[in-house]
């Protein structure tokens, strides 16, 4: 008897979710199965979103290793893997690529609380992200649905043309050390190894951003946050793991080669705001 496990998509379960959800998941799900919708949230978020995110950080803002980013193939499907510090470090690391020739769709999974049961939650993830945030993770729901959540990042991220952002620690730091950094957790994993070949993983370590979206543009300008550096890497080869069995031990192996080769960054953003080091 076939596993529907991994065929399984959120609206399959759509009595376990709210109304809310459920018309937000539907409306989303729209823009990626409608052609013409797909392209004109692609045109949003890149003359738009990114361009926005842009201007709010220009005069903080510092990235260094794009020598050693891939050409961006529009066939292919891109992940990129960050450390977590701020509710935007995926915004700024992307709309930076995408300003740099990257136009394809942009996904972040986002826990579901916020940004899809509240009201105010779709508006925003509509108005400023241009429907980035998705799909939603019930951490605390149904487990069924985020097996549901996995299952749909892979189906997108295996059709090509898609930009996934994610953060394997799974949850932001919130202590005072951007040099250390949470166990990474096995989402990022057990996700890599079910698109496999079809995906190229980009690294990056991002500091200096706030937490706070009115500190953090208006510091912009005031010169009261501090700079933010971001330090891409080469992309990661997980040909030896992918080749294992799709199981929690292989998507930890996964998610820890990540987390290693992001702190391996995290050296070299230390040595770039020393002055001892500079990165084209």
């Amino acid at each position: 008897m076939p596993d529907s496990s991994n065929t399984t998509r959120i609206l399959d379960l759509a009595d376990e979710l709210t109304p809310i959800e459920r018309a937000s998941v539907y409306a989303i799900r729209k823009t990626f199965d409608v052609p013409a919708l797909h392209s004109g949230v692609r045109w949003l978020q890149r003359k738009i979103g990114s361009r926005w995110v842009l201007v709010c950080t220009d005069n903080v803002r510092h990235m260094h290793g794009l020598s050693r980013l891939p050409d961006f193939d529009p066939e292919k499907s891109y992940i990129c893997v960050a450390n977590h510090r701020s509710f935007f470090d995926l915004y700024v690391v992307t709309a930076h690529l995408i300003q740099s020739g990257m136009h394809h769709r942009i996904l972040f999974p986002v826990r579901s609380g916020f940004w899809y049961d509240h009201p105010l939650g779709p508006v925003v993830n509509w108005s400023m992200s241009f429907l980035a945030m998705y799909p939603p993770v019930f951490r605390k729901r149904n487990r069924a649905l985020n097996i549901a959540g996995v299952n749909e990042v892979v189906e997108l991220v295996n059709r090509g043309g898609t930009f996934l952002g994610m953060h394997p620690e799974g949850r932001r730091k919130l202590d005072g050390d951007p040099y250390t950094f949470l166990p990474a957790q096995p989402g990022f994993g057990r996700i890599l190894h079910r698109t496999k070949e079809k995906s190229v993983v980009i690294p990056v370590f991002i500091n200096g951003l706030v937490n706070s979206i009115v500190e953090q543009i208006s510091g912009n300008y005031r010169g009261t946050v501090p700079d933010v550096h971001a330090v891409f890497g080469k992309p990661i080869d997980f040909s030896d793991l992918l080749a294992q069995d799709d199981v929690p031990e292989t998507h930890h192996a996964i998610a820890n080669r990540a987390m290693s080769v992001i702190a391996d960054l995290s050296k070299e953003e230390q040595m770039i705001r020393a002055g001892t080091l500079s990165i084209p």
